[in-house]
């Protein structure tokens, strides 16, 4: 295992920005965490329109129990890709992976939660139980698992070089998502990350998870199914001059917002698009739109987060991410970065 760099003390406003993603991430995860696997119709039934933290009802088969702003999988797995990245000199080792991940939903299950692995996650780490080679294992993972918490990857790294970059995002999905759809998704959602904290403006994180999606395609098992890529060109266009309410009912009737990375990654590029790229709207918006909702908000916050900064995050949604959740990802966010600026 290689040794955990010192971090150095990074430039203000990329620490900002990296901390706008990962934070962001999470913001979005918990305003998501009550209405996930509700439908869109139910969200306006029971909240009419959600306008910030709430407790799970004790009715939702996934986060019942769950206090108002509390971070779900979505987080926790983002924060094992930063650990893992920084104990591994920038790379994911994919066995180690697979034992986090194992650990992790052990734990989960300890506590009482309904919050597990998810479906792809699940059958490769199955697979890899059972002895099924590495390389092998996540062949049929097309859900959004690994997009979810590639966050880290797009913080640690810059995406000017795509092949390279390419590389770490598939570290980061090979045990778990090693499709073209897995990686696809996981792409978009480093590079648009990568890009905001860069500097990039909205239409430059647009243009970049468009371009990484349709590269990462190329990358791993061949799986049928829509090109991401386009998709999220589409989405954005789909949403364009409409209302809020107009606009999250297109993207629930016509984008979808399942677990499958073809409909809740666009889904959360549209909500981007609605908001113009701010990040409490974007993680609101997409706690409105149900399903997914936790999934989605995570990936929209962290972007926008990463455009925006830490500095563009509501203060006391911040306290409240770290009090509830006892939560600091200060430390881990200056690590990660060391492998940015080498």
């Amino acid at each position: 295992m290689t040794s955990t760099p010192d971090p150095a003390t990074p430039d203000p406003v990329l620490l900002d920005r990296a901390l706008g993603a990962f934070y962001g991430l999470a913001l979005g995860d918990a305003l998501g965490m009550p209405t996930q696997v509700m439908s869109r119709a139910d969200v306006v039934r029971v909240y009419g329109t959600l306008s910030g933290f709430e407790p799970a009802r004790p009715d939702n088969p996934v986060s019942a129990g769950m206090p108002a702003g509390s971070i779900t999988d979505d987080t926790e797995q983002a924060v094992i890709v930063a650990r893992l990245l920084v104990e591994g000199g920038g790379h994911v080792d994919p066995l180690r992976f697979a034992e986090e991940l194992l650990s992790w939903e052990k734990e989960m299950k300890a506590k009482g939660s309904f919050d597990l692995l998810g479906p792809s996650t699940k059958a490769a780490l199955d697979a890899v139980t059972r002895g099924v080679d590495l390389t092998e294992a996540g062949k049929h993972g097309t859900t959004n698992g690994a997009a979810m918490r590639v966050t880290p990857v797009g913080i640690a790294f810059g995406a000017d070089d795509t092949e390279r970059f390419l590389d770490r995002v598939v570290e980061s999905c090979q045990v778990t998502h090693d499709t073209t759809i897995g990686i696809a998704g996981a792409s978009a959602v480093a590079a648009a990350v990568s890009t905001g904290m860069a500097g990039g403006s909205l239409d430059d994180v647009f243009d970049a998870a468009v371009a990484m999606s349709a590269a990462g395609a190329r990358r791993g098992h061949w799986t049928a199914g829509a090109s991401i890529s386009a998709r999220i060109g589409w989405a954005r266009d789909l949403v364009t001059d409409l209302d809020t309410a107009t606009a999250l009912d297109r993207i629930d009737a016509l984008i979808g917002t399942s677990v499958a990375s073809q409909e809740s990654i666009p889904a959360a590029f549209a909500v981007l698009a609605l908001t113009n790229g701010d990040p409490w709207r974007s993680a609101l918006l997409a706690a409105n739109l149900g399903g997914d909702s936790d999934t989605i908000g995570a990936i929209a916050g962290a972007i926008a987060g990463a455009m925006g900064g830490l500095s563009a995050l509501p203060v006391d949604a911040v306290h409240t991410l770290r009090e509830v959740n006892a939560l600091e990802l200060e430390p881990l966010t200056r690590q990660l970065l060391t492998y940015r600026t080498r």
